[in-house]
């Protein structure tokens, strides 16, 4: 059996055959839609529109209300600005108002920001031009740093600007580990993203994940090496993360390595360590979000769950998991 391990050390031309991918046109369009799906946002929602509508590059904003029934549809129609488009939807889910926003997108390039987040200044210029140096890219991304209720910072992400994620063909290392985390950090090509159809609705957690490795499976993605955007944890989302477990995630899992357009791409032989690479990344997750969140004992019970099924593993996971104690 090929392993994890072993998978991530192979170059690409190992991989599957190239005619796997479905064909895009390369070009240098740099119209961009963001898209916020927003339910119950009004507390936030106002800071994020300012900060997608400061961005020069941005032609359109399209905000997808899911049911909101507090002041959050007020807030965005008082909003003055050409570029603002709205969209109600019913109640359907975070995933269906991407979508609905991705099919009435007329921007070439699509970035998902959520209704709490805001992009930083440069954030859409920044991608743009990373993007421009990589024309066969279906995806460009960056970084985040994390911020509290009030808008102050309170992750150390800008330790890590030295470090490198990956570029060009990343499948394999995508489906060991979402590197990517937020949408608000992504640029997607509109083209590749209704190829690929879009997010999965069926999937309550990691359906980003799903989305960005069906999106590897067909063309590169491109790392620009910034701190793009403010991702905040407050009330609500903090416990709605608080109170998942490892268990939430794995139909993810499942549904990733039961997608054909994936498994097409990867090695002949790589999928099982792949899938056990994913396992252990998302309970090193479920621990990193215990420790910040001060659950220490669930957190160590996920670290021994992660030596049983590979202690070559646990170093690595473990030095994650202090890491997320100090912010980074």
């Amino acid at each position: 059996m090929i392993t994890a391990e072993d998978v991530l050390e192979l170059p690409a031309a190992s991989r599957a055959a190239a005619s796997a991918r479905l064909p895009l046109q390369v070009g240098s369009a740099t119209s961009v839609s963001v898209v916020i799906p927003a339910k119950n946002a009004a507390a936030y929602v106002g800071e994020t529109l300012a900060s997608a509508l400061a961005q020069r590059e941005v032609t359109e904003v399209i905000v997808v209300d899911d049911g909101s029934t507090d002041e959050t549809v007020a807030i965005v129609r008082d909003v003055r600005d050409s570029r603002l488009r709205f969209i109600h939807n019913d109640s359907a889910g975070v995933s269906a108002a991407r979508n609905l926003g991705a099919r009435h997108a007329s921007g070439e390039w699509l970035l998902f920001l959520d209704a709490d987040d805001r992009l930083r200044p440069g954030a859409v210029a920044a991608l743009l031009a990373a993007a421009r140096g990589a024309p066969r890219a279906v995806l460009v991304y960056g970084d985040y740093n994390t911020i509290d209720s009030e808008g102050r910072q309170i992750g150390r992400r800008e330790l890590l600007k030295v470090r490198r994620k990956p570029s060009g063909d990343v499948l394999v290392r995508l489906t060991a580990g979402n590197f990517i985390v937020n949408g608000g950090i992504v640029l997607t090509r509109a083209e590749a993203f209704r190829a690929i159809g879009g997010f999965d609705v069926s999937l309550r957690y990691c359906e980003d994940w799903h989305c960005w490795c069906r999106l590897a499976a067909i063309g590169e993605f491109e790392f620009a090496p910034k701190l793009l955007l403010d991702y905040r944890l407050h009330t609500a989302n903090t416990m709605n993360a608080a109170v998942r477990t490892p268990q939430d995630f794995l139909p993810a899992v499942a549904r990733v390595f039961d997608d054909g357009l994936i498994l097409a791409r990867l090695p002949e032989g790589a999928a099982r360590g792949l899938r056990q690479a994913a396992e252990i990344h998302l309970v090193t997750y479920s621990a990193m979000q215990a420790i910040r969140f001060g659950r220490y004992r669930e957190a160590f019970t996920y670290l021994a769950m992660i030596g049983r099924r590979s202690p070559k593993s646990l170093p690595r996971s473990a030095i994650r998991i202090a890491l997320a104690r100090f912010g980074i």
